[in-house]
């Protein structure tokens, strides 16, 4: 055999020099944002759980801390969930004595979700262990890191938002 090319000799990877390949690599901004997002979620969750809430209902519970009496459609479109999936957290928080359903004063053809007393106790609840969860998230990085991280995820999230609005 002779003298093998430029061309024909073999990477680190075990491919020729010459060959396309795609690799996965570290800087996947994809698959790094949605693992991220999911073991925020998980360390959240189980911070949660020991209080009675589930994995998502902390949402619901600061939307409508924020807005109380909500439509299901409106908390809904806010959290970025299907109608369905969202009555049917509705109903589960319902019975765990959290929220409440009432006819609209105005309308009473609408129904509007709101906050009980026990489901305004946990707020504090919900907060410390989104603060726990930050905490560990953001171990190691500065002040100024996290609040660059903070602007650039906004920056994505904006970004992604309008993409989804112009379809």
């Amino acid at each position: 055999m002779g003298k093998k090319s430029k061309a024909e000799k073999k990477g680190k990877n075990g491919k020729r020099k010459d060959e396309l390949v795609a690799e996965p690599h570290d800087h996947d901004l994809a698959s790094v944002l949605v693992q991220a997002a999911r073991s925020m979620r998980t360390v959240l969750s189980r911070n949660l759980i020991e209080s009675g809430l589930y994995a998502g209902q902390d949402g619901v519970m600061l939307a409508l801390a924020e807005t109380d009496g909500l439509t299901a459609g409106a908390l809904a479109a806010k959290l970025g969930v299907k109608a369905p999936t969202m009555t049917r957290t509705i109903g589960r928080m319902e019975a765990q004595g959290f929220l409440e359903r009432r006819p609209d004063e105005g309308d009473a053809r609408l129904t509007k979700v709101y906050l009980t007393t026990p489901g305004r106790e946990r707020l504090q609840t919900i907060a410390e262990a989104g603060q726990h969860s930050e905490k560990l998230a953001t171990r190691g990085l500065t002040d100024k890191q996290v609040r660059t991280l903070l602007k650039l995820l906004r920056v994505v999230d904006s970004n992604l938002q309008a993409a989804r609005a112009a379809d």
